[in-house]
């Protein structure tokens, strides 16, 4: 994955301290990349003197160079008040994520004079922005040593990146949904028109004719596939013929979204494809979605379009697994089980070596699924969905429990009140496919949706207002 990149652009104003501006944009550059976040940073040296915002004239000089080198966020610290207008100005006209803060004033000097006034500044940044019709981000006025700043930092970072995803967002749909699958229906035109996502269909026999072609090859990308599955995995109840063309199935899916800048696939999973190439496609999207291509299926669009938002808000750092909302708890009142038939990426199995078995609901019992528990802990679990042009994204934390064992791919989880969310998914655009990881990305993905026109946060733990709260940083002293 590319990295982000961020426009620096420091803004002071001429009626204050133009040394202490100078000043507190080396340190708030010097603390940011202190934060160890895999971004690029793209300023204003060399336009002037300071490398600083405030120059009226400039404004073109700072518009293009931002559009040259293609930036995916834009950051306007406020070392002093800062010139509102031409923040709005160049906000405006690179039309990106927008991130607004300033360090925290010291007192005034002994003689009562102020050197920064950076808070007053940003009240009227806020307002031009808004009069500007530009959405922004806002970091409680803190220290630049503050875990208000490195929060509301690494927030924003992540909220860019997902609005980034989202928007070069192209689908490998690997044939129709199974025809029994309804819930899964999605509207191509509109998520098209109202999104910008793609979606780029192949049928069953154009995957099957590539997994054979790659089957009969000596490839390294083949040759590292098996050897991967070999290494990894129990494969002893499977023939070696059936790990080469498991292995095979995702070299070529993989092919076939590079080929197509698909950074997603939908896959009619089930009952064609075994009948045609005589394996399950489970451990194959499940090796796939832990290299950060995640696999969704029964052709569930809007599942890759969950995905690709949970997996971009840990800046593609941590793989998802995708998952049915199947059953209660036996005995756990806000227990649920998260099954898929063997698809949960390898990394996140508790056993050591996993096993590699042949599907234990269908007839021929094609080999193919990776089952087993996963890993617990705290995860987000997350659903996009939408109907009757309405689109929204459910968001909720669980922590994984202990529960009885299951067949398939599996993990028991606890939430806070599971009626309510039982009501939500059942009376919401939602179904029983949902996307799960292991880290809180929820208040990552609620500024994200700022940026997505269309597109509604539908929090049900933590709340809105709770979200808005840690934000804040109203938890944090410091």
């Amino acid at each position: 994955m590319d990295k982000i990149k961020l426009g620096f652009a420091p803004t002071r104003r001429f009626v204050f301290s133009k040394e202490d501006a100078y000043k507190y944009k080396g340190l708030i550059r010097d603390q940011i990349e202190s934060f160890g976040l895999d971004i690029e940073i793209v300023d204003l040296e060399g336009i002037n003197d300071e490398g600083l915002l405030y120059n009226r004239a400039e404004e073109p000089q700072v518009i293009k160079r931002f559009r040259d080198a293609g930036v995916d966020a834009l950051f306007f610290p406020h070392c002093n008040f800062g010139t509102e207008d031409i923040v709005a100005r160049v906000a405006q006209a690179i039309d990106k994520p927008v991130l607004l803060w300033g360090p925290r004033d010291e007192a005034p000097l002994e003689n009562g004079m102020r050197l920064r006034d950076t808070q007053c500044g940003m009240f009227a940044t806020g307002k031009v922005l808004r009069r500007f019709n530009v959405p922004f981000t806002y970091i409680t006025n803190s220290a630049v040593d503050s875990h208000v700043f490195e929060r509301g930092f690494k927030n924003f970072i992540g909220a860019a990146n997902v609005v980034k995803r989202f928007k070069e967002l192209r689908i490998l749909q690997i044939s129709t949904r199974p025809s029994d699958f309804w819930s899964v229906i999605c509207n191509e035109g509109e998520l098209l028109e109202k999104f910008g996502i793609q979606i780029h269909p192949v049928t069953l026999d154009d995957v099957k004719q590539r997994t054979l072609r790659v089957e009969k090859t000596d490839s390294p990308e083949l040759d590292e596939a098996i050897k991967y599955i070999k290494d990894t995995l129990d494969w002893s109840e499977v023939g070696d013929e059936h790990v080469r063309r498991i292995a095979s199935l995702k070299v070529a899916m993989k092919q076939m979204a590079d080929e197509t800048s698909s950074s997603a696939i939908a896959i009619q999973c089930w009952s064609t494809l075994q009948d045609i190439i005589g394996i399950m496609p489970c451990l194959a999207n499940a090796i796939l979605t832990d290299e950060q291509i995640p696999v969704t299926c029964e052709t569930d669009i809007h599942g890759a379009i969950t995905s690709i938002m949970v997996q971009a808000a840990t800046l593609n750092t941590s793989p998802t697994f995708f998952a049915d909302i199947t059953v209660r708890h036996p005995e756990n009142p806000n227990g649920e089980l998260l099954f898929h038939c063997g698809n949960f990426p390898v990394s996140l199995s508790e056993e050591e070596k996993p096993k590699l078995k042949r599907h234990f609901l269908f007839e021929d019992h094609s080999p193919g699924t990776h089952e087993g528990k996963i890993k617990g802990g705290d995860m987000t679990i997350a659903r996009f969905d939408g109907d009757h042009g309405e689109y929204s994204i459910f968001l909720g934390k669980a922590k994984g429990i202990e529960g009885p064992y299951s067949r398939g791919s599996y993990v028991w989880v606890e939430v806070n009140d599971w009626p309510l969310w039982e009501e939500t998914l059942v009376k919401g655009p939602y179904i029983h496919h949902s996307t799960g990881i292991h880290a809180n990305v929820i208040p990552v993905i609620y500024e994200a949706c700022q940026y997505i026109p269309g597109l509604k946060p539908d929090p049900v733990d933590p709340t809105e207002q709770e979200i808005k709260s840690w934000l804040r940083g109203s938890d944090i002293n410091k």
